[in-house]
């Protein structure tokens, strides 16, 4: 247990003396009230790798001399595809806090950023480096004019129990919201099901498990502490690592301040999902919020029902019929010139006064 307080203490001591700055950094920023309400997106871009060999990773599925041909052009196209899916997640206006995974580098994500498509959106960045040997990462875009960075840090997940393996790291970012409410986000990518969906699940339970021991450090803290985890999870809302190991409740149940709620269950039993595979939708991207965010006893920023972003022009149509699905850039040896093989997911929050539980959209489930 040594080991999982070592990679514990950064998060802990963020939490105890950021408190102070947090406050500080507020005065000093002033941030704007969002026109119609604070949206929160994620999105798995699918391998947004540049074209330039990278000798630390390896990235040879994405250069020009690979089976795919990645060159320029078809990294600006990507761009191109990526920035038309951000743009179209809200008719009124972007995103203002968005979590991506399968990212190269910090370079993509500035060039990404740039695109004509998104330029006023005005987003900043969050990344770091991570131990992926492929090197794709996760990041967080946000726009300054609704939040403040006040901490963030790449968190590496404890690996004893589990062999060689090597779980992507957490990219946790604390920061302070239009109404000077601190919110925790978590972005994530957990191991994938690559050899077997059973035969990796002590992956993503280990990660799951993991995490769970960060947040409760923050509800130990306030119990009323604004979680959100999101990522692309590689699990479904019923399977273990998320249900079990990360306890992330049904709306349906009592909510609890100090406690996570699965928004994205219900969609999932209707049959709706993010990625398509053998026919069937999972719904591995998510957006997990603590019961602060379903009922603030004090007033602050409420959710709304999860989405997933699905517009026609996003997916592909079999020619012979069946399932339109989600329209991917590429194969390991193909090129098609789509956009993702996932769909992005979002949630808007409104800002309401205190004593206004009722107007929590879940009271109604």
């Amino acid at each position: 247990m040594e080991k999982f307080s070592k990679q514990l203490k950064p998060v802990l001591l963020g939490i105890i003396w950021l408190s102070i700055s947090s406050l500080l950094l507020g005065q000093k920023h002033e941030l704007i009230l969002p026109a119609n309400e604070l949206k929160v997106a994620f999105y798995n871009v699918e391998n947004l790798f540049d074209t330039i060999n990278d000798p630390d990773i390896n990235d040879s599925s994405y250069l020009p001399t690979s089976q795919v041909a990645w060159n320029t052009e078809r990294y600006l196209t990507k761009l191109d595809n990526i920035s038309r899916v951000i743009a179209a997640m809200d008719t009124l206006d972007f995103p203002h806090l968005l979590g991506l995974s399968e990212v190269e580098n910090k370079k993509v994500l500035q060039d990404l950023i740039k695109n004509r498509q998104l330029i006023g959106a005005g987003y900043e960045i969050v990344h770091y480096d991570g131990p992926d040997r492929r090197g794709i990462e996760v990041a967080l875009l946000y726009r300054s004019q609704y939040f403040t960075p006040v901490f963030s840090q790449s968190t590496e997940v404890d690996r004893e129990g589990i062999g060689r393996s090597n779980p992507r790291d957490i990219l946790y970012v604390k920061g302070i919201l239009t109404n000077q409410d601190t919110i925790h986000l978590f972005v994530n990518h957990w191991s994938s099901r690559w050899g077997g969906a059973s035969e990796t699940a002590y992956l993503r339970n280990h990660t799951a498990r993991f995490l769970r021991k960060v947040i409760d450090s923050l509800f130990t803290v306030n119990s009323r502490n604004n979680i959100i985890v999101m990522g692309d999870f590689n699990d479904n809302p019923d399977d273990e690592s998320l249900s079990l190991y990360l306890n992330a409740k049904s709306i349906e149940d009592e909510i609890q301040p100090a406690a996570l709620y699965n928004p994205a269950m219900n969609l999932y039993l209707e049959g709706k999902g993010t990625s398509y595979y053998n026919n069937n939708w999972d719904f591995f991207d998510q957006i997990i919020i603590s019961g602060n965010l379903i009922n603030p006893v004090n007033g602050g920023w409420i959710a709304s029902r999860i989405e997933v972003v699905k517009k026609p022009w996003m997916l592909y149509h079999p020619p012979r019929g069946g399932e339109p699905r989600p329209n991917r850039t590429s194969s390991t040896r193909s090129y098609f010139g789509g956009y993702s093989d996932h769909l992005p997911v979002m949630m808007r929050f409104s800002l309401q006064k205190k004593n206004r539980e009722e107007d929590s959209i879940f009271n109604s489930l």
